[in-house]
């Protein structure tokens, strides 16, 4: 698959323009589990994450599970309140905007979950589902139904499936469903939580395609959350490296992808099959030694240091920060001794 058409017209698209949705040192402390003569500790969820959306483009969000990303994706959306750092949409911070406040800019910003059938409603039909938005933010039921039929036609599904309940298609299906209502009230950012993991792969690859056509016809940016690299690749214009709660690596897809700077970035990157059988006997292999660290009882400095085959004493002791990695790029890396 080549991304190359549609990388470019992003970026030409996004020159020059403002963020789409600015985030600024954002965490998530979840309440720990309380000891019988200990205090309740914290868990670190999210930790200082920071980036930009432009409008139009693809950010994907990569990480092991339980890095966090799931955390950050329903921060971005206000599904959680974040308990560190803001939001901002469009200049406006949203971070701890009140719900009666909120819900006028909520037609703006819209959530594709990983499970289609846990997030539709069973007892509803695909006409209630997807006019469920429509109807919060106050449209007309004529313009409602008229609005429901152009969606279904949008995401590939037909008339008469409007009346059937959830339970009668395939996960393509429903997730094509969820694609539609989140579409519903043309927001501008989708942020789409792992939505094509639980399908098999040829469905995968439409449901991509799908999200593909539909940001170029209506212009909506994608927060791509994901742990499959392949398919981040194909659909991203930048991509973000999460691991233990923090970004240890952003920039552009090409750029991450054919040098990576961060140990951890280069070691997920060599765990992606490659297509050619030839390539994949001659490269290197980086395997990670032990599990990912607990977030409720996270490493010193570096959270990556005790995996990490380059540490030095420095990075048990010091947090590395996201800085260039070359003045020329706009590529960042919280490593003390990144790879370029």
């Amino acid at each position: 698959m080549t991304t190359e058409t549609t990388t470019t017209a992003a970026e030409t698209r996004t020159v020059g323009e403002a963020p789409l949705l600015s985030v600024q040192d954002l965490g998530m402390t979840f309440p720990g589990p309380r000891g019988v003569l200990s205090r309740r500790a914290g868990i670190k969820a999210v930790d200082g994450v920071t980036f930009d959306v432009r409008p139009g483009e693809t950010l994907g969000l990569v990480g092991e599970s339980g890095c966090g990303k799931s955390t950050t994706g329903r921060m971005l959306v206000r599904l959680l309140d974040p308990t560190a750092g803001r939001v901002s949409f469009r200049g406006a911070d949203i971070t701890r905007t009140g719900q009666r406040e909120l819900r006028p800019l909520r037609s703006k910003f819209q959530m594709i979950f990983q499970d289609p059938f846990a997030s539709l409603n069973p007892r509803q039909t695909v006409q209630q589902i997807i006019a469920a938005p429509l109807r919060a933010q106050g449209v007309a039921p004529d313009a409602v139904r008229r609005e429901v039929r152009d969606l279904v036609g949008l995401v590939g599904l037909a008339p008469e499936h409007l009346e059937r309940y959830p339970h009668q298609f395939s996960g393509g299906q429903a997730q094509r469903i969820g694609i539609a209502r989140a579409l519903a009230t043309r927001p501008e950012l989708v942020v789409a939580d792992e939505p094509v993991s639980a399908l098999d792969v040829s469905i995968q690859a439409q449901i991509v395609g799908l999200m593909e056509r539909l940001q170029r016809e209506l212009g909506v940016a994608y927060v791509f959350i994901a742990h499959d690299l392949a398919v981040v690749k194909h659909i991203s214009h930048r991509v973000a490296v999460m691991y233990l709660g923090r970004i240890v690596e952003i920039g552009g897809k090409d750029e991450v992808y054919a040098d990576p700077a961060h140990p951890y970035t280069k070691a997920l990157l060599s765990a992606v099959p490659l297509p050619d059988p030839a390539a994949e006997r001659a490269r290197e292999r980086i395997v990670l030694l032990g599990d990912p660290p607990s977030p409720a009882n996270p490493p010193s400095g570096c959270t990556f240091h005790p995996r990490c085959p380059k540490a030095q004493p420095v990075c048990s002791t010091e947090r590395p920060l996201l800085r260039l990695t070359a003045p020329s790029g706009t590529r960042q890396a919280a490593c003390h001794f990144p790879e370029a």
